[in-house]
């Protein structure tokens, strides 16, 4: 990559603090097991409140790492290219053992 196309350290903390917390991991998570799913399955699948889920799919849309799109009445949800990055890294560092 040319060192012109880098991200400053700036822009790779706004994605960073996107997925920094519990919720939204889980969110990305579902996301990348079920791309165009919708926040009512997101809210069921999580088992968490409607007011919630929304706040934090709408930070992780804010971070650049979810896509939405109106169809109707629904908004399905899908991972940006950075999305997609972020939830790879999820699952590798899922599958590591817990450090002693």
């Amino acid at each position: 990559m040319a060192s012109g196309k880098l991200k400053t350290p700036k822009q790779m903390e706004r994605h960073l603090k996107g997925m920094a917390n519990h919720y939204r991991i889980e969110i990305l998570l579902a996301i990348a097991r079920h791309p165009g799913i919708t926040l009512e399955e997101i809210i069921e699948t999580l088992k968490a409140n409607e007011k919630t889920v929304g706040e934090h799919t709408r930070r992780l849309s804010l971070a650049g790492l979810v896509n939405k799109k109106y169809q109707g009445k629904f908004v399905v949800h899908e991972l940006s290219p950075y999305g997609k990055i972020f939830a790879d890294f999820l699952k590798s560092f899922q599958s590591l053992p817990p450090s002693q």
